[in-house]
């Protein structure tokens, strides 16, 4: 029996269970949950690094988006906040739409 101890989609242990399968589980505290939600959108982040196509790239960035939507409810937020803080930022600091790089500064 392949051991796992990782967080896992909503569905997958009905998925488990319409293959035949049995499992062992148990619904994680807030913090417990929030912690493991960093811990896989670090998973996340790094198959989306890894992938060479767009279509692959896509279903990574909505499993890091999914992700996302999981700590904003831990945290009692809801995504427009989130959006709000985004757009906020961006009018400040701007977005990274132009693949601007840089390189070094010289100090005055």
């Amino acid at each position: 029996m392949p051991t796992y101890n990782k967080l896992i989609r909503d569905r997958i242990l009905e998925i488990i269970e319409a293959g035949g399968s049995s499992y062992n589980a148990r619904t994680l505290a807030p913090e417990e949950h929030l912690t493991e939600i960093k811990k896989k959108l670090y998973e996340e982040v790094k198959e989306f690094d890894e992938t060479t196509n767009e279509t692959d790239a896509l279903e990574e960035m909505a499993d890091v988006l999914e992700l996302l939507h999981a700590a904003l409810k831990v945290y009692g937020k809801s995504f427009d906040e989130l959006e709000a803080v985004r757009v906020e930022k961006k009018e400040k600091r701007g977005g990274f739409d132009q693949g601007l790089y840089l390189i070094d500064v010289e100090d005055k």
